[in-house]
């Protein structure tokens, strides 16, 4: 039995967990390309894409052709690992032949925080140690493991105790890295700091990072949830700085709109899941088939329809337009932006003035006084001016 439109948001209150006081609240009818509509058919340019998922745009034709392809064959029929399935075994495929040589091995899972978890668990298992080092204002997941390596104490602080031996260091400081010893299992790090408000690395000091982790035989782990697949003007974020992790975590923008994750490293290191114990980690649902068939597509979107060097030249076109006496500093790498203003209060009302304005832009968990910007990769040149002109109009109303 259908609701009437008015049921519907009483009952998203009342039936569906909520995450804040304050939902962002677009009653939602469809997406396509750039744009969102409500039920009242106002359009909205998606400045975030779904917090970084849709880097192809929303419902692109290849992933839905792919999603209903694979529907006709098979949905779920086993858990991860047990049957040979193609569409599985053909992204795993493309995502090393993407990648360096070291990293070949896909272990195939449903989100971001589930990533993180398995490659919290592998780091301990091959190396025997336990010590994590992660990075003050990171952002890994919500689960009880990646929370505990994630550097928002406020976020952490009504769930504790979390895992046990994790260690902060900061961001480019690299007298820290002596942190970093012999009883490290790994150190994880986005290369791109997301949530934090898009802290970008010295090179230097990934290299000097790098240098330390192999030194001391502690695995390094690369977050690209937020930052992989493009959104930096790279198809890796890692590629900015001539680094590799041992472990690289991939989510979000990986299923072109549906979910799944990667936890991908080298064969012979996933293969320390097979024994002692057997089955070392399990999944029923990763690797979902249509997951995978719109992963498939996703990637041929971004290796054939998108150019790099224009996702930089969109993202310096952002930052070229965003001068107001409201915007206190402005970080940017790609399409992977934020733009301080003076008070979360400020940033409150900007987020709502845009809204009424028909332009989504959205705010950052560990840093409360920045908006994000983060729009699908194929956004043109035309829409970006006619956004930031909504959003500068909107910047002389607070």
């Amino acid at each position: 039995m259908n609701t009437l439109p008015e049921d519907i948001e009483a009952l998203f209150h009342k039936r569906l967990a909520q995450t804040s006081d304050k939902p962002y609240g677009i009653h939602l009818k469809r997406a396509e390309g750039c744009f969102v509509w409500d039920i009242n058919d106002k359009k909205y340019v998606d400045l975030v894409s779904g917090i970084s998922v849709s880097n192809i745009g929303h419902r692109h034709p290849l992933v839905i052709n792919a999603i209903q392809r694979q529907s006709e064959k098979y949905l779920h029929t086993m858990v991860f690992g047990e049957y040979v399935q193609p569409v599985q075994v053909n992204l795993a495929d493309n995502l090393a032949k993407m990648l360096p040589e070291a990293l070949d091995c896909s272990y195939l899972v449903n989100s971001g925080t589930e990533a993180i978890e398995a490659a919290l668990k592998l780091a301990k298992r091959h190396t025997g140690r336990s010590k994590i080092v992660s990075f003050r204002k990171s952002y890994h997941g919500s689960t009880h493991g990646s929370l505990s390596v994630s550097g928002n104490e406020e976020k952490k602080d009504a769930f504790r105790p979390l895992l046990p031996d994790v260690h902060f260091i900061d961001l480019n400081d690299s007298h820290s890295l002596t942190v970093i010893d012999e009883s490290a299992a790994a150190v994880i790090l986005e290369p791109i700091q997301g949530d934090a408000g898009v802290k970008i690395p010295n090179k230097e000091y990934l290299l000097a990072l790098r240098a330390r982790c192999t030194k001391v035989g502690a695995m390094l782990i690369f977050d690209e949830i937020q930052c992989g697949l493009g959104r930096t003007g790279k198809m890796f974020a890692f590629e900015h700085f001539d680094v590799h992790p041992d472990i690289l975590c991939l989510a979000k923008s990986l299923g072109g709109g549906l979910p799944i994750g990667a936890m991908i490293s080298s064969q012979h290191i996933m293969d320390d899941f097979k024994s002692s114990p057997a089955l070392g980690h399990i999944t029923t649902f990763g690797g979902n088939p249509l997951s995978c068939a719109a992963s498939i597509a996703n990637l041929k979107v971004l290796q054939t329809e998108i150019s790099m060097k224009e996702v930089e030249a969109k993202g310096k076109l952002f930052k070229s337009l965003l001068i107001h006496d409201k915007i206190i500093e402005l970080r940017q790498i790609g399409l992977m932006i934020a733009v301080d203003l003076e008070s979360e209060e400020e940033l409150s009302n900007l987020i709502d003035l845009c809204k009424d304005q028909g332009v989504i832009i959205y705010r950052f968990l560990s840093h409360p006084f920045s908006f994000r910007i983060s729009p699908p990769l194929i956004i043109s040149d035309e829409l970006i001016k006619q956004s930031v002109e909504v959003i500068i109009k909107c910047l002389d109303r607070l």
